[in-house]
């Protein structure tokens, strides 16, 4: 099952774009044209409170200098989690590019202005899967997710259905954004912007991890 990674350009000091953000959005849009299924489909690990980790595959739904926000249920595991812990790794895993984009930092919840515009664009059925769903939590079957829904199209009717108080949206600020490409022999290409420590937090400095 040993594949050698020939088939796409290295990465090289000299091809980055100036800051993090830009080399994200051109990476993302490279896997976008290439047709990946669900591109921005990304990997978010967690840590428990004693530092036991979990992982899940979660949607990004925005980027920008701030951070990468993604939204959920705060109730689940993951948002316990972060409750205790707010911190978290995420990993977009591009196979057919032969890359991998790793970031590494703090969590905040985002404003709830912001919570409730996302969830306004939902699809209607996935609106009212937020108010069924306790997510996480042990079933004692399916029945119990379909009694969740019924009685949320019974509660809500025809009308319009708000973002649960316990839904919203965290943000992963960065403090490392690795980019990770295959190269043979296993001999990858790592560049990691890393935010700066001390007075110079604001900048950030790129390094060449061993791979």
């Amino acid at each position: 099952m040993r594949r050698d990674y020939t088939e796409w350009p290295p990465l090289l000091e000299d091809g980055l774009t100036g800051d993090w953000t830009s080399q994200f959005a051109a990476w993302f849009a490279d896997a976008t044209e290439l047709g990946l299924p669900e591109p921005n489909a990304m990997i978010v690990a967690t840590a428990d409170a004693s530092g036991r980790p979990s992982a899940r595959t979660v949607l990004l739904k925005g980027y920008d200098p701030g951070g990468f926000v993604f939204f959920t249920n705060y109730e689940s595991r993951k948002g316990g989690e972060l409750a205790v812990n707010p911190y978290a790794s995420l990993v977009f895993p591009w196979f057919p590019l032969q890359r991998q984009v790793i970031v590494t930092g703090s969590v905040e919840r985002v404003s709830r202005a912001e919570t409730e515009e996302y969830f306004a664009s939902r699809p209607r059925g996935s609106r009212l899967g937020a108010w069924a769903s306790p997510q996480s939590r042990v079933l004692t079957g399916r029945d119990e997710v379909d009694k969740g829904l019924a009685e949320a199209i019974a509660r809500f009717g025809d009308g319009p259905v708000p973002a649960p108080p316990h839904w919203g949206g965290f943000r992963v600020i960065p403090e490392t954004v690795e980019f990770w490409q295959g190269r043979s022999s296993r001999l990858h290409d790592r560049l990691r912007f890393r935010r700066a420590a001390g007075p110079d937090a604001a900048e950030w400095v790129v390094e060449r991890l061993a791979p």
